[in-house]
């Protein structure tokens, strides 16, 4: 305890340490006091005197004292708000005592390095984060979307994809938000392809045709794995804007099949047809060759692709294509073999794109189904393969002449 002669003397002393010790006495007096109204009113009236004192260190053990309460006095904080920067900013990413309405009306005013200090409060509204987005500066939206615990609106993060989806650590961020709509992701998926298609390594480690067709194969599995996701929320709007798009084709359906994507498949299959979900799995699942053909009519794809993919389905529904490689190069040589033929190795300008894709797959499974053939065998071979290695035989030596 300290005594009420000792209190005042700290209070009036020359030496701003003392004076700072009386301060934060005085802010921990307050909020734990529990004495009568007269009392309180004694200290609050303390709090306010030294709100103008001279030297900083007071005014900061003060702030020290108030920071974290709840119970601080509104007023006082407020003017620790208009104090100098180091002492703003520790109220403004501690105080409790300020609400929203405060902290939005300070972002239209306050420099950007005093927003930092706000950005970093243990609890950042949706309302609060918008407004601090809103100042438009990288470095400040970056540190709220590097934030899980920050909520924003899918359409906040639309458009800040849409603005700043150039840049590679906007990108970043963005894609870490649970948020982000499946078209949002998508068109942030595209860009990194854009990017990777004119960095000066990629560019320069592959080949101008092989670049692009890895790429492509990429932007397909990123496309199909989206809306593999999309569909186990029954959410039908990603696919739906894809037809809008004109963004499905031949090549997407049957990379969703091949890829293990089978819900995706499924959905794009019943937005074509217009038919509802749980009929097209059904069909998918067990449904007979002939009803296949009539739900893919339905869809408007023609007799050759119909073909194609009601042979897909079939051999898809024998084999574990989501997870086995060796699976899926069965079912692409299969289909590719089986095109050969029947059009004799004439394939029609219907199928040249379909036939071009399962060619490229052929060789990028083919090497996968290797990789995982090899690291199976090496794990169950007992003992060191027996490989005959024939040593040459001696030659003679001839004197020189």
């Amino acid at each position: 305890m300290v005594a009420y002669n000792e209190f005042v003397s700290l209070s009036q002393s020359l030496d701003s340490e003392d004076r700072g010790s009386a301060a934060h006495l005085s802010a921990l007096a307050y909020l734990n006091h529990t004495g009568p109204a007269d009392e309180q009113a004694a200290l609050y009236a303390a709090l306010i005197g030294f709100l103008d004192d001279p030297s900083v260190k007071v005014r900061a053990a003060l702030a020290y004292g108030l920071l974290h309460s709840s119970a601080a006095p509104r007023p006082i904080i407020l003017a620790l708000l208009q104090d100098s920067a180091v002492i703003a900013r520790a109220v403004l990413q501690y105080s409790p005592v300020l609400i929203d309405a405060d902290l939005i009306g300070l972002t239209r005013t306050l420099d950007v390095p005093m927003l930092f200090s706000v950005c970093q409060r243990s609890r950042v509204s949706t309302r609060l984060a918008a407004a601090l987005i809103a100042r438009n500066d990288c470095q400040l939206t970056l540190r709220l979307l590097r934030r899980p615990d920050v909520e924003l609106s899918a359409t906040l993060l639309n458009e800040l994809a849409r603005a700043h989806g150039d840049d590679a650590a906007m990108r970043g961020a963005l894609l870490g938000r649970p948020e982000l709509t499946a078209a949002t992701r998508l068109l942030l998926v595209q860009k990194v392809s854009d990017a990777l298609r004119q960095t000066r390594l990629v560019k320069g480690a592959l080949a101008s045709d092989r670049l692009r067709r890895v790429l492509r194969d990429s932007g397909d599995t990123a496309l199909s794995a989206i809306g593999e996701r999309e569909a186990s929320k029954a959410c039908p709007d990603y696919v739906a804007d894809l037809v809008l798009n004109d963004r499905l084709n031949t090549r997407v359906l049957l990379h969703a099949v091949v890829t293990g994507h089978v819900m995706f498949f499924a959905d794009c299959l019943a937005e074509l047809a217009q038919a509802p979900r749980s009929k097209v799995y059904a069909l998918l699942e067990s449904g007979s060759r002939a009803a296949l053909n009539a739900l893919l009519v339905r869809c408007g794809l023609g007799q050759g692709v119909r073909n194609l993919l009601a042979r897909l389905v079939m051999h898809a529904r024998a084999s574990d294509l989501a997870d086995d490689a060796g699976a899926r190069h069965y079912v692409v040589t299969a289909l590719t073999e089986e095109l050969i033929a029947e059009h004799d190795g004439a394939i029609p300008e219907e199928l040249e794109e379909a036939f071009a894709y399962l060619s490229e797959q052929n060789i990028v499974l083919a090497r996968k189904a290797a990789r995982g053939v090899m690291a199976a065998f090496a794990r169950e071979a007992q003992s060191a393969m027996a490989v005959s290695l024939r040593r040459p035989e001696p030659r003679l030596a001839l004197p020189a002449a």
